[in-house]
């Protein structure tokens, strides 16, 4: 994880000034990552925030901080102790940083680095932002020499999901939070969408979704789950035709026997259409929505060795 600096760019937008603290830096256990940010802003009644850096007293210690903060940059050592009422034994180093647009416009697209207390920037940083730069290797978020280092945050996975239903509502809920998704949302027409869609999500509608299709990554995830089996049936069609890092079908053995049959009839190998997962998810949680998301969302984020070694095991 990065610098995320769109979700901050869209809390100055939104709230004017924000507090961002960040995980500096850790000694032994911590409930978070180095990189681990939380977002705090004044509010009407009180005070709002967003992220966490995990919870207890130390986020809420850091949080009341924060609200209060008058200085731009400040960096902090917390012991997670029986003081805390924190069992973790290790020790951290948190950065809490005022942001408003002007701050906003000074931050670097690449890696985005600073000093709570000023001075000159150091050898050990300039060669790491000579790397980045230079030769494309971002930094992992880090304190070095008193300077924070964090490499601005994209998302590394592009997902399309096909069709915004019941299931596809319940997958938003589940797979927008995460930050390495960049998620496209395909369906019908704009009313098939909830009038709110989630940070990071483009909706996209489209009256022949299926033509589509050639416009994705070719290293792509799908999600096929749309209200007709005839768009879902044409969606692999295509999907077969193009190529994709994984493709996935709602739907039951029966269903899959079908297409497997009619892709087979398109012109599809036997092999090529394995490439296909159908059912996805786990059908021994349930066929509620939000079961089915859960299950999917631990699906896309199992290593893929693993989902492998799992259909070999139910095939």
């Amino acid at each position: 994880m990065g610098f995320d600096r769109e979700a901050l760019r869209e809390a100055v937008k939104t709230h004017g000034k924000v507090t961002r603290v960040v995980i500096a830096a850790i000694k032994g256990s911590s409930p978070r990552e180095v990189g681990a940010a939380m977002l705090v802003w004044p509010e009407k009644n009180g005070f709002g925030q967003s992220g966490t850096i995990g919870g207890g007293t130390l986020e809420y210690q850091a949080a009341e901080a924060a609200r209060t903060q008058t200085v731009q940059g400040r960096l902090t050592h917390h012991a997670l102790g029986p003081d805390m009422g924190q069992c973790c034994g290790g020790a951290v180093s948190l950065l809490s940083e005022v942001y408003d647009q002007v701050a906003m416009n000074a931050l670097d697209d690449t890696v985005i680095v600073r000093s709570p207390s000023g001075g000159d920037m150091p050898l050990s940083v300039k060669r790491l932002l000579a790397a980045a730069r230079g030769q494309g290797v971002a930094p992992e978020p880090q304190l070095v020499d008193g300077w924070m280092v964090e490499p601005v945050h994209k998302p590394t996975r592009n997902l399309w999901i096909w069709g915004a239903g019941h299931v596809g509502r319940a997958l938003m809920d589940v797979l927008s939070p995460l930050p390495d998704l960049a998620i496209t949302w395909v369906d019908t027409g704009p009313e098939r969408f909830p009038d709110t869609i989630p940070a990071g999500v483009t909706p996209v509608p489209a009256a022949k979704p299926a033509e589509l299709v050639r416009h994705a990554p070719r290293d792509a995830e799908h999600l096929v789950l749309t209200y007709s089996h005839t768009l879902d049936l044409e969606l692999c069609n295509r999907l077969l035709s193009h190529d994709f890092r994984f493709a996935g079908l709602i739907g039951s053995a029966t269903k899959w026997a079908r297409f497997r049959s009619r892709l087979a009839a398109l012109g599809h190998s036997p092999e090529r259409i394995s490439r296909i997962t159908c059912p996805i998810g786990d059908p021994g949680l349930g066929k509620h929505p939000q079961m089915i998301a859960v299950g999917v969302a631990a699906q896309l984020l199992r290593p893929a060795w693993q989902n492998e070694l799992k259909k070999d095991l139910s095939a």
